[in-house]
């Protein structure tokens, strides 16, 4: 059973000069994560951009994700839809290519109670029947998820994991003391820190796509070696880049951020615009200082 442990990296999905998906440049940027030792990849995230992509898209990247990784870490499939019965669909995949786990998150738009959206989860739980982190992001989604709704999916075993992005330390409260059946995993990158200290074992962030030996090292700091002096020491240093991915571009930074270590990704889907050349040398000056200082922190 997954254990959900570690640096989970949201990938990002390469594009073509004509819009295709870069399958090639897909290979390289999962074995760059690889290489950067992180501890699982999510595909079909938010940073992979699933709502600008088809159907069938998402199933080839899933599956291509599966044949590059060959288990050597574990693999986890967003089932992200509107629609209930598209989320079924995609957790049916995700099963039928042995991925290790599925990220569930509330059907957006519709705005349904607590115990629908519960029923919803419960709904893509019984057609995949594997390890699920649940994924909490009121922010795109337009509801969030809360005592009633953790209540109700807590009957299924298969709900193992959450990745809270609400940014509402009341949730992180609310699960931590209630619903230790759920394992904490910090999905807003400002409060990693305060994630650790409630006892988060992982963190599922998008900056690991480029700069993973860092964040790394922070989920190093904390969870094994549970040296929270360090650990505020590697947070302060990362805290310019995460500023800076608040500013409004998020999924555009996160691909020039890959780009700036030598992969080609291409731009973020339409309706996104691009990062401008001053966002870029900021973003630039960013990552090289916050590589330097968080080196820095490490080496005391």
């Amino acid at each position: 059973m997954i254990n959900f442990d570690g640096i989970y990296t949201p990938a990002v999905t390469p594009y073509a000069a004509d819009g295709s998906i870069d399958f090639a440049r897909f290979d390289e940027v999962l074995e760059s994560l690889i290489a950067g030792g992180v501890h699982g990849i999510i595909i079909g995230g938010s940073t992979g951009e699933y709502y600008a992509q088809t159907v069938e898209e998402r199933l080839a990247l899933a599956e291509r994700a599966r044949q590059v990784t060959a288990n050597r870490l574990p693999l986890v499939i967003g089932t992200g839809a509107i629609r209930t019965e598209d989320a079924v669909a995609f957790a049916k995949h995700a099963r039928e290519i042995k991925a290790d786990a599925i990220l569930v998150t509330s059907p957006p738009y519709a705005l349904p109670t607590e115990l629908e959206n519960a029923h919803h989860a419960l709904t893509v739980d019984k057609a995949a029947q594997l390890p699920i982190m649940l994924y909490n992001y009121p922010g795109r989604m337009g509801i969030s998820m809360g005592e009633t709704y953790f209540t109700e999916v807590s009957k299924s075993k298969n709900v193992v994991a959450i990745k809270e992005s609400s940014g509402d330390l009341n949730s992180l409260h609310l699960l931590a003391i209630k619903f230790p059946n759920i394992a904490l995993s910090c999905g807003w990158d400002d409060l990693a820190l305060e994630f650790f200290a409630w006892g988060a074992r992982s963190w599922v962030c998008a900056g690991s796509n480029f700069i993973p030996q860092e964040h790394v090292a922070l989920y190093q700091a904390c969870v094994v070696e549970k040296d929270f002096n360090k650990g505020r020491k590697i947070m302060a240093a990362m805290m310019p880049l995460m500023n800076y991915l608040d500013g409004g571009k998020f999924v555009q930074a996160i691909k020039h951020g890959v780009d700036l270590t030598g992969l080609s990704t291409g731009p973020a889907r339409a309706p996104l615009l691009g990062l401008t050349e001053e966002e870029q040398t900021e973003l630039k000056a960013v990552i090289a200082g916050v590589k330097q200082n968080v080196a820095a922190a490490i080496a005391g």
